[in-house]
């Protein structure tokens, strides 16, 4: 064999054994020239400490806990997180605007390039070519210099580029900080490159994207924090001259609790190269960061082993509302209330998916579009306005110099379809066109706004005709005159009435969520208001419901409580409990009635009635028939309101009465859970309760029979047979039907567990829909409830497990069949004769 030729065969043969370059071991805290971490297969590296590890991830299913995130379609990034601590939670992140897409997951892989720079790259195999995703951008790299460098992930959360000769740091992440910085880290900026370490948020919880706020370390403001996108503004700064004493400021109150007193040294370096705040942590063993949050604060938050959380030090600024646009458009910020952003009148989420997981800058939209017209340069509309009091007015106002009264106002934002609010105050007119942001209300401390805002909406969408209001400054007249007459009788009056309260054993409570208190109304006040009772709108054991209106015009369900003992045991029961929380899917207790034997109970009212009503009731007249989508999101809505009783409450709450009947629907087909004569309330510390027997045949958990002290998993089984009902639009219970003389019974149960099984769930689906529904969210539905009816308790998922799966946030397996329904399936396998 001639010389070249052996030569080139020795050359194939260690091609062949060799390979180009090896894959990191995992539990490694170096990347070496030669070798790769790949997204797929887990590979990661690990701080020599333990307390940090680098690797590819998904935060939506680090999030949501799915436990199939392999299969799902969310975007994949490269990032550092705490590697001990059970709640995930990333410290910095390489590719943020750049996330790796599912397709393109099994070819992307993290390496050292040619130039000595750290990247990620994807393979495209069938095109023999290789894209950038994200590099460290070292410039006055040479080529061919991969062996010259390395990647250190550092004890400190650093991930550091090293040259392997002199260990130089030519790159390292804490000098491109994400969403928050480490202890150890620099937050400044350098006097002599002008380089600056910035901080911005991310979008939320599930999106480590750039966000809406930043703040960083400028030479002449000091630290800043700003709104990056429109509005563009800066809201809350701190001079470099006053940082000699924000350092003891910030060390004060780290001391203050216990659990962190010296576990964090604040510092400030101000010399002729940077300018920097830093702040290190005598106890290695501790971990802590300084974030800039979704809503756009700077907090200081500390991992409380005790707790298993993380614990929030300081926030600043203080007051949430005063990041600007922090709710998005079209809603209002109130720093009293927990969540401190709502939808205002007329308007719901636009993304309700989004808002959980604290993304808010798509706001809220209209439930009914505005009723508006304009024809050669003539408006016509007969939209009204909403008055929306002591509010700080939105960004970006017009001024109507022309309207030198309300009227003229009011009038000025009627002539344009695109006007969404007036304010008139001190002869100076404002009209803001289309969104509406940061419409903050007074809090009493940092805000002491005494604005009005006059928001435009659709007729329907009002809450109380507003017609009053064209004679405002008659009102405000006999207002004056009628309480400068009364005063005294009507503090008299609240004087006697706060005692009868007191008679009844029932307390004034003030709701901390929404500020408002429960109205106590007078009884002859509520006849009025029914009309002596005489629109019944239904009924049941413990009395009956009437139609009302208020004098100001509020829509309002009476519930007239009758029996001495027990109506008095379901008045106490749901005061006590409905009348402490407030949830878009929890109906409204606007007050009640405790008068002598009287007992009342006062609700908003609900147009679209009970599901049950919307469900059973089709016909080939005109009874409403609904549609798929809005019987799903109903399902998800009243699986958010159960999961909110039972884990988000100050007190536990069991409802113990699921059903139909107990699930009214507002004009927007919202879903609210009601009812809660029954409901029993359960401490936090306390995981059980033993109750009397209650609830409704057809809906009751196994373990009630045998009368074992009951968990919220009770009301868990309830939603699955209602599941079961929204989805064929048939009672459950059972029906017999003869044929050739043999009596069958037909349980829908018992045939949708059957059908589940042999993946024909499209016969399950109720006929009314005409085949017009998702397959995916009807088989969704279906593996859902008979999870939720398992005979085990624990086997059953809780509400929140619920609440993620019907949103597609995790999957679900095929639910076995419940032992119940298998021993009723045989002996329903043979019909009995006459």
């Amino acid at each position: 064999m001639p010389p070249f030729l052996y030569t080139l065969l020795v050359l194939l043969l260690l091609l062949h054994i060799a390979p180009w370059c090896s894959y990191v071991a995992a539990a490694d805290d170096t990347l070496r020239a030669g070798q790769v971490l790949a997204a797929i297969g887990g590979g990661r590296l690990v701080s020599r400490n333990g307390k940090f590890a680098l690797g590819f991830f998904q935060p939506a299913a680090n999030i949501t806990g799915s436990k199939s995130h392999e299969h799902t379609t969310s975007p994949w990034y490269l990032g550092i997180w705490f590697n001990k601590i059970p709640v995930f939670t990333t410290v910095w992140v390489a590719n943020r605007e750049e996330p790796i897409t599912h397709s393109s997951l099994n070819s992307t892989q993290l390496k050292i390039s040619s130039d000595g720079n750290l990247v990620i790259t994807v393979n495209h195999v069938d095109r023999g070519t290789e894209s950038l995703v994200w590099s460290t951008h070292i410039v006055n790299r040479t080529k061919n210099t991969t062996n010259t460098t390395s990647v250190v992930l550092l004890n400190s959360g650093n991930l550091a580029l090293l040259t392997n000769s002199s260990q130089q740091m030519l790159w390292q992440s804490f000098d491109y900080p994400t969403d928050l910085t480490l202890p150890g880290a620099k937050f400044g900026r350098d006097k002599v490159t002008g380089f600056t370490r910035r901080v911005i948020s991310k979008k939320s919880l599930i999106d480590p994207g750039l966000g809406p706020y930043s703040v960083e370390l400028e030479a002449t403001r000091g630290i800043i924090l700003k709104r990056r996108i429109n509005p563009n503004v800066v809201y809350w700064q701190y001079a470099s001259s006053t940082s000699s004493s924000l350092i003891p400021i910030l060390k004060s109150l780290v001391d203050l609790d216990p659990q962190t007193k010296g576990l964090i040294n604040p510092i400030y370096v101000d010399n002729d190269q940077e300018e920097y705040y830093m702040y290190t942590s005598p106890d290695e063993s501790s971990s802590s960061f300084e974030s800039l949050d979704i809503s756009g604060r700077i907090k200081l938050s500390v991992w409380s082993e005790a707790k298993q959380s993380w614990e929030t030090i300081n926030y600043q600024p203080d007051d949430p509302c005063i990041t600007p646009a922090t709710c998005g458009p079209f809603t209002v910020c109130n720093s009293n209330a927990q969540p401190f952003c709502d939808c205002m009148v007329g308007f719901s989420q636009k993304s309700p998916r989004d808002w959980e997981f604290g993304d808010r800058t798509g706001g809220c939209m209209r439930n009914t579009p505005l009723n508006c017209t304009s024809v050669k340069n003539m408006t016509s509309s007969t939209d009204m306005f909403h008055p929306i009091a002591r509010v700080m007015l939105p960004y970006k106002p017009q001024i109507m110099v022309d309207a030198t009264t309300q009227r003229e106002c009011e009038e000025a934002c009627v002539s344009s379809c695109s006007c969404t609010a007036y304010s008139y105050n001190n002869s100076r007119c404002f009209v803001w066109h289309r969104d509406l942001l940061s419409a903050n209300l007074n809090d009493g401390i940092d805000n002491t706004a005494e604005d009005v805002l006059y928001l435009r909406v659709a007729a329907k969408d009002l809450p109380a005709p507003s017609i009053l209001r064209k004679n405002k400054n008659y009102l405000i007249v006999g207002v004056v005159t009628v309480a400068s007459i009364l005063g005294f009788g009507l503090i008299m009056w609240l004087v006697v009435w706060r005692n009868k309260l007191r008679l009844c054993g029932l307390p004034l409570w003030k709701n901390q969520d929404s500020g408002c208190g429960i109205m106590a109304f007078r009884y002859t006040d509520l006849v009025h208001a029914t009309k002596n009772f005489s629109d019944k709108l239904g009924g049941g054991g413990f009395g009956s419901v009437y139609k009302g209106v208020l004098s100001d015009s509020t829509c309002i369900a009476v519930k007239r409580l009758d029996g001495a003992s027990q109506g008095e045991k379901q008045f106490r029961a749901e005061v006590s409990s409905i009348g402490l929380i407030q949830h878009i899917n929890i109906v409204k207790l606007i007050g009640f009635c405790c008068e002598r034997d009287k007992r009342l109970l006062v609700y908003e009212h609900m147009i679209n009635g009970s599901l049950d009503s919307l469900l059973f009731k089709k016909s080939s007249g005109n009874d409403v028939v609904l549609n798929w989508n809005t019987r799903y999101q109903i399902a998800l809505g009243v699986a958010r309101g159960l999961s909110y009783l039972h884990q988000s409450c100050r007190e536990c709450i069991i409802h113990c009465d699921i059903k139909p009947e107990n699930i009214l629907v507002d004009a927007s087909f919202l879903p609210k859970v009601a009812d809660f004569g029954l409901a029993a309330l359960v401490g936090r510390n306390c995981s059980r309760v033993l109750t009397t027997f209650r609830g409704t045949a057809g809906y009751l958990a196994p373990e009630w029979l045998s009368g074992v002290a009951i968990t919220p998993k009770i009301d868990v089984y309830s939603f699955g047979m209602v599941l079961l009902e929204v989805l064929s639009g048939s009672r459950n219970s059972a029906e017999t039907y003869n044929t050739s003389g043999s009596y069958y019974v037909k349980y829908f149960p018992i045939q949708a567990i059957d059908k589940l099984h042999e993946g024909d769930v499209r016969s399950l689906v109720d006929p009314w829909l005409h085949g017009d529904f998702n397959l995916a969210e009807a088989e969704r539905l279906c593996k859902v409830a008979f999870w939720c009816i398992q005979d085990n308790e624990f086997d059953r998922p809780t509400m929140g497990e619920v609440v993620r799966v019907l949103e597609g946030l995790q999957d679900t397996s095929m639910p076995p069949i419940p032992r119940l329904l298998a021993a009723m399936m045989q002996e329903c396998d043979a019909p009995s004769s006459t």
